[in-house]
């Protein structure tokens, strides 16, 4: 996308009906490191991709939790990611405050498409330069709501934003219509398989990607919205891995047709 006169302010429209500004939030998404989400009846799992600005400095968080039951993924503006992960865990505490009930998540994410979409109008704002994927668990099941920078939001069986997310896209588009019944288990390894089609050949670790999950336990109690720690997704990872390089055996129905391709004996 290149400058023109129509994008010097998020009110202007050009004669397409199109806001430029708005564009240039949505393709700061993009640029972001991947994250990803996915989730079953009872289990929602929040992936991101953990990338250093340079060799020499860490990397920032791209996975926040807002309250017991919800969390949520970023991509973009990570600055900018923090500031609206603050407003929605504001958000939480004061509905419980009020209502003594945790705020569903479809009404999480409306309110802050709603706080998105304010920006679109203003021309002493601008639009934030963040994807989130708001992740959660109420009364109704476990929910997926992608958040985009125009103030739209939809919601999700599985999902992938940020930098080569098309990659993981394809990978989820393949095997979304079993999600319903997976085990967490199930999801998280979805999740890393996802998170590695973006990295493009390097190598998966514990220590390039954040886990969290959240869902209801056998019993129905919540199971809090939290951070896998590293161990346990290194322990994952193995044995993935060890499950690829396991070679196959061969069928009996193989062997019969190699047995059937011997060639005669002469007589």
């Amino acid at each position: 996308m290149f400058r023109n006169q129509y994008d010097t302010d998020v009110t202007t429209w050009s004669p397409q009906g199109r806001l430029f500004q708005v564009e240039y939030a949505m393709e700061a998404v993009k640029q972001g490191s991947a994250c990803v989400g996915l989730r079953s009846r009872t289990h929602a799992v929040l992936a991101a991709a953990n990338k250093p600005a340079s060799e020499l400095s860490s990397y920032q968080r791209k996975v926040f939790r807002v309250a017991e039951h919800a969390g949520v993924a970023l991509a973009g503006l990570t600055a900018d990611g923090r500031v609206l992960s603050r407003f929605l865990r504001n958000e939480c505490i004061n509905h419980y405050f009020v209502y003594e009930a945790p705020l569903p998540v479809s009404r999480l994410a409306l309110r802050l498409a709603d706080k998105a979409q304010v920006c679109t109008q203003r021309s002493w704002k601008r639009p934030y330069g963040v994807g989130l994927l708001v992740a959660g668990l109420d009364e109704s099941g476990a929910h997926l709501y992608y958040n985009c920078p125009s103030g739209n939001y939809f919601e999700y069986q599985a999902f992938a934003i940020g930098s080569r997310s098309q990659a993981a896209k394809t990978f989820l588009e393949r095997r979304f219509e079993g999600y319903n019944d997976y085990t967490p288990e199930q999801l998280i390894k979805d999740a890393l398989s996802a998170i590695k089609e973006t990295l493009q050949g390097e190598k998966l670790t514990s220590s390039n990607c954040t886990v969290a999950i959240v869902g209801r336990k056998d019993d129905g109690t919540l199971e809090p919205f939290e951070m896998i720690d590293a161990k346990r997704i290194q322990e994952i990872i193995d044995s993935m891995e060890a499950v690829e390089e396991a070679p196959a055996e061969p069928s009996s129905m193989q062997e019969e047709e190699r047995g059937s391709d011997a060639a005669p004996m002469d007589i």
